[in-house]
């Protein structure tokens, strides 16, 4: 790593990629990356003045002196079977993350099927508006750091911590948070079980001085901080808690407010500007992190309540036609409902849903739960499954989910492509209506093309 002056990245257009990139190139590495599409991180990075190639060709790595590649990177790809050849070192995203980590005093790693993303932002936000200067790595964008990385001179590095192939298990946390424990990424772990061993292997990577952090409304974290050789800290709703949220209200844009008690004596109060319950435990979760940081309180309070979440997470994109609309990374049943239920709270009028199913796999091992996930939407709109890293098996297609949602009673339809989904809103929705896109495919393309064509009246 000390010798390293030119590094590839594959695949550099992803959240977590395109921030290792620039991370790596302000450790003063000279940085280039493909991708196999431009998309909005390609097109910044270039702009930053990064080479980027579009599409893989085992040329592009010629002259690199160490290769970059995630889990979602196959060994035949042609750039990693160009570096194997000719010497070029390789390493997997999530080991990079963990070297890097080793370079700091306090490596805080947040975890959880559902929710890291947000938490691992309001965690930051919350260090830096305490007068700290973390380091910061994250699977999506902030606009408060400027991207999903931030180089700081503080001892303290704070990072999403993502269980798919098992990659946090790469990671050296001293400090570690488990939001939740569900079901997903069935095509590689065998059951929830199997979940729940992986995230067990993750917290026993913490030192005996570190922490773990738990939701303890979750029974599958809950039991797993009970077994643990480690200090525990639980935050949640529920009475059994350390760290509760107490006397909750939520105003009309499903925000809330509430006391926040530190083993039954107040903490701090808290007035978020994010909707929902799931949201509220984000918070708890970063005042329990923080108290343990020992991070005054009332600014720790101050910042929750300015933070304003982050991109592609139940984000407003625009306003058409007297309706707004939002786009949030939701892939999985659970994420679905949690985003629908505010969708709902808020929501004047109709809520349209609009799915892209992300991977075949997972829509065919979570394809109960996805029938069982749209209670809070008046109308389901379902695209082409977004195949990403995977070829089509052949054996599922969006259609099937469909007409197994119409046997259910959902009211759904099956819309192939945005123009498709874009037609079909038009023709439907009314002022005051509610659309949300759900995805961690290119679905926010369809919100920037409806945003782009404006108003049906301007068209």
């Amino acid at each position: 790593m000390q010798e390293t002056k030119k590094v590839f990245f594959i695949g550099i257009g992803g959240s977590s990629m395109s921030g290792l990139a620039r991370y790596m190139k302000w450790k003063g590495c000279d940085v280039c990356g493909s991708d196999r599409f431009a998309n909005h991180k390609t097109d910044a990075l270039s702009n930053e003045g990064f080479t980027i190639f579009i599409g893989h060709k085992g040329e592009n790595v010629k002259g690199c002196d160490l290769v970059v590649y995630s889990a979602a990177i196959p060994e035949d790809n042609p750039e990693r079977q160009y570096a194997l050849e000719h010497n070029i070192p390789q390493i997997e995203r999530c080991v990079l993350l963990g070297e890097i980590m080793q370079r700091y005093a306090a490596s805080i790693c947040v975890s959880g099927t559902h929710g890291k993303t947000t938490t691992t932002a309001m965690l930051s936000w919350v260090f830096l508006k305490c007068g700290e200067d973390p380091s910061v790595h994250i699977g999506g964008e902030l606009e408060m750091i400027g991207g999903s990385t931030r180089m700081g001179s503080g001892s303290a590095f704070i990072c999403e911590a993502c269980e798919y192939h098992s990659s946090f298990l790469s990671f050296k946390p001293t400090q570690a948070v488990i939001m939740n424990i569900d079901e997903d990424h069935l095509d590689y772990y065998k059951d929830i079980n199997d979940i729940e061993n992986a995230f067990e292997k993750f917290a026993r990577l913490v030192p005996k001085d570190g922490r773990v952090f738990g939701n303890g409304d979750d029974k599958r974290v809950y039991a797993l901080l009970e077994r643990l050789g480690v200090k525990t800290v639980s935050f949640g709703l529920e009475p059994q808690n350390v760290i509760r949220a107490e006397n909750i209200y939520y105003d009309e844009n499903d925000c809330a407010s509430c006391t926040v008690t530190y083993f039954g004596h107040p903490l701090c109060e808290l007035n978020l500007s994010v909707p929902g319950e799931h949201n509220l435990r984000d918070a708890l979760a970063c005042v329990a992190v923080a108290n343990e940081n020992q991070l005054p309180m009332a600014m720790v309070s101050q910042a929750l309540g300015e933070f304003t979440g982050v991109h592609r997470r139940y984000e407003l994109t625009s306003v058409t036609d007297g309706v707004k609309v939002y786009t949030d990374y939701g892939h999985n049943p659970t994420e679905t409902a949690t985003v629908l239920k505010v969708a709902r709270a808020q929501a004047a009028g109709c809520v349209f849903a609009v799915l892209q199913p992300h991977t075949y796999s997972r829509t065919k091992t979570l394809f109960e739960g996805f029938l069982n996930c749209f209670d809070d939407a008046d109308q389901v709109l379902v695209l082409d499954i977004d195949g990403a890293r995977e070829k089509d098996p052949g054996d599922i297609n969006s259609d099937m989910l469909v007409q197994a949602m119409l046997k259910k009673g959902i009211n759904a339809h099956y819309t192939p492509s945005f123009d498709d989904a874009e037609a079909y809103l038009r023709s439907s929705w009314q002022p005051e209506d509610t659309v949300v896109t759900l995805g961690c495919g290119n679905v926010y393309l369809l919100n920037e093309q409806i945003a782009e064509h404006g108003d049906t009246t301007k068209r």
